[in-house]
């Protein structure tokens, strides 16, 4: 699992990285002082759990979740138990962690974190074969493993099937909870492609048909990770 620290207290910071670090289910992908900071870096990544404090600089941690399209599972972390009411009338926080907290008790929230992901990959999966776009009005059925990819250029999407194209006001972030992330990789900051409609890669180029997709330097790694090329 993916995640990142938003926490503007150094010595909670060591914490949690050290925790994180004794769990190789789980990757750091970042640390961050305050909420404006963290929506940079959500706004491009996938995240899967972020631990997130109350009390920010800029924002508090309960009104940043607010800012967030389609959150990930939510880790609460403050010294301040009152807020544990406030914080539970939200559906994405999976839990509370008041601090100073044991190693015991983040293994716990990570679980939780791990079994809500779990039962949105299953609904994904039995669910999600098919999916509606509302374009002018008009709802297209659209079978998922048809989608070669989707491109995103400002505030419109353009998903492309086998056989079709849509576009419609969407943002790819969006997307990235329709899909299954076995098979749906995120190569570019305006780009999600279907792995299994992969031809070829020459540099930083992927074809998909007659489609030449760019790779953000970014995303590189983890493409080529995702596609098991060594």
């Amino acid at each position: 699992m993916n995640c990142v620290i938003v926490e503007d207290e150094i010595p909670a910071q060591k914490i949690l990285k050290n925790f994180i670090e004794k769990l190789p289910n789980l990757k750091l992908l970042g640390t961050f002082k305050s909420a404006i900071e963290a929506n940079s870096f959500l706004i491009t990544r996938k995240v899967d759990v972020i631990f997130l404090d109350i009390n920010l600089p800029d924002m508090s941690g309960l009104d940043f979740i607010k800012t967030i399209n389609n959150p990930p599972a939510i880790i609460m972390t403050t010294a301040y138990p009152q807020y544990a009411v406030n914080c539970f009338e939200l559906d994405t926080i999976v839990d509370f962690l008041v601090k100073p907290f044991s190693f015991d008790r983040f293994l716990k929230a990570i679980n939780k974190a791990k079994d809500r992901l779990e039962l949105q990959k299953k609904h994904i999966e039995e669910n999600g074969k098919t999916i509606f776009l509302n374009v002018d009005k008009t709802l297209h059925k659209i079978i998922l493993n048809t989608i070669l990819f989707i491109e995103s250029d400002r505030n419109y999407i353009t998903v492309v099937t086998k056989t079709q194209k849509f576009s419609y006001i969407d943002s790819l972030k969006n997307w990235t909870v329709k899909l299954p992330q076995n098979e749906f990789i995120q190569v570019h900051k305006s780009f999600i492609i279907n792995s299994k409609f992969v031809e070829k890669i020459s540099g930083n180029i992927i074809y998909i048909r007659d489609y030449k997709i760019p790779i953000g330097r970014f995303y590189k790694q983890e493409l080529l990770k995702q596609l098991q090329i060594v």
